[in-house]
């Protein structure tokens, strides 16, 4: 008999004796909310728990801090469980309060007012910091970045008096900020070092289409644009940007956001002598170096790969709850993610590797004139990366067939028309051997 079935056997017939152990979880985001959403399920009585997050919010859903910019949602919208969640369920939460040492002798975590808590088990969920290009002028008031409610606050309070802006960053967050500052009422700059919108996440084509789409809604952009520097109007606030070319041109602004990519935050796992590398290192069952440790979300460094996207961060949550709860028999292996963007009439979908190589073959579709474009990538008859623009209706079936790894060369001929053309009962692989 495995050894899990026999830990689970003998818990089972002791949980009613068994003492509550400490758990404690540093970040109250979604990664951290979710392993105890998904521990209290799985064993209620097991642990007493602990959270401490560094925002004064409870718990909200930070995708959808676009929509809360843009005037879709309010913040009361995008809560995902209030104070009385945590003490109906004898949790002890502690908001505004970061954690800042972690002493793995005495097992204890010491919280920045001196709170000093004991773990016999830890998770960590600390995510991820946005990241701020260091060039003169970066402190300057009316900079800011774009990862928390509290940012999208400043940048609700900056557009309320009108104005211009420049979104430094032309990728996901950066395009949503720059829709949401419009629809405030800001004229909005979009400035990206690189030469086309979302380059890991979009062939040339579609992003040519969805640069075209938001220059139809009003934002400008400046590609192929390196900024050299923030210019001050000499009170400390932002005045414009300067840029690295040949005539070290300028665009006036009166706010900057950035929106440059995310690192994740492993400063306290470092401090506290865990092993980190672009993250904090972890197993298939989410343990750090130390066995009592546990790491989720976008903290989290997994077989070399980093995750800032929400899929991840739930099948993270799900094995490390499992495991907490002395269901060892769930792994994480790693995940395939996909991207979408949150602006009002645009419908954009990307997924996996959709690069081209000489063990590749690519399907396209495209109807420029409707504003319609699809490419899917094939390698070896599997689906291997798909870019969807225009109608993305089928992007969730060409992911499921994505991350089955499902071989769709017997219906190859239909598979760019998607679902309604394509009966898959209807294509089964011959018998090989009877062949």
């Amino acid at each position: 008999m495995p050894a899990y079935h026999t830990l689970r056997r003998h818990a089972d017939r002791t949980d009613a004796v068994q003492p509550r152990l400490d758990l404690v979880v540093i970040g109250n985001g979604m990664a951290g909310l979710r392993v105890i959403e998904d521990l209290l399920e799985l064993a209620p009585e097991r642990y007493n728990v602990t959270v401490f997050g560094a925002e004064p919010q409870a718990s909200y859903n930070r995708i959808m801090l676009s929509p809360v910019l843009a005037g879709d949602k309010t913040f009361d919208e995008i809560q995902s469980r209030d104070r009385a969640w945590y003490a109906q369920h004898g949790i002890a939460l502690y908001t505004g309060e970061s954690v800042v040492d972690i002493d793995r002798r005495r097992r204890m975590v010491i919280s920045d007012s001196g709170r000093e808590v004991p773990y016999d088990r830890l998770v960590l969920a600390t995510g991820s910091t946005a990241f701020v290009i260091p060039v003169p002028g970066h402190d300057l008031d009316g900079v800011i970045s774009f990862r928390a409610i509290g940012d999208v606050e400043r940048m609700v309070e900056a557009s309320a008096r009108g104005g211009r802006a420049a979104v430094i960053g032309g990728g996901l967050l950066g395009l949503e900020a720059a829709y949401g500052l419009h629809r405030r009422g800001m004229e909005v700059t979009v400035v990206h070092l690189q030469s086309q919108l979302m380059e890991r996440q979009l062939d040339a084509t579609a992003a040519a289409l969805l640069q075209h789409s938001l220059a139809q809604r009003g934002l400008s952009f400046r590609m192929g644009a390196e900024t050299a520097a923030i210019v001050s109007d000499g009170a400390g606030r932002v005045a414009g940007l300067r840029f690295k070319d040949d005539d070290a041109s300028t665009l006036d602004v009166d706010l900057v956001v950035m929106a440059v990519g995310i690192r994740p935050n492993i400063e306290l796992a470092r401090s506290a002598g865990l092993h980190c590398d672009k993250g904090i290192v972890v197993n298939d069952t989410m343990q750090t170096f130390d066995p009592r440790i546990y790491a989720v979300g976008e903290c989290v460094e997994h077989r070399k790969a980093v995750y800032g996207l929400v899929a991840p961060l739930w099948d993270q949550a799900r094995v490390c709850a499992n495991h907490l709860a002395w269901r060892g028999h769930s792994q994480y292996g790693g995940s395939v993610t996909a991207t979408q963007l949150k602006v009002t009439g645009i419908d954009m979908y990307s997924a996996g590797d959709f690069a081209e190589d000489e063990h590749t073959e690519t399907l396209t579709f495209s109807d420029i004139r409707r504003g319609v474009y699809k490419r899917i990538v094939l390698r070896d008859g599997c689906i291997a990366g798909v870019v969807l623009y225009g109608d993305t209706a089928d992007g969730s079936w060409y992911f499921k067939h994505m991350r089955a790894g499902t071989d769709v060369s017997w219906f190859r001929d239909a598979l760019i028309f998607g679902r309604a053309f394509v009966d898959t009962d209807d294509h089964v692989e011959p018998n090989r051997e009877a062949a």
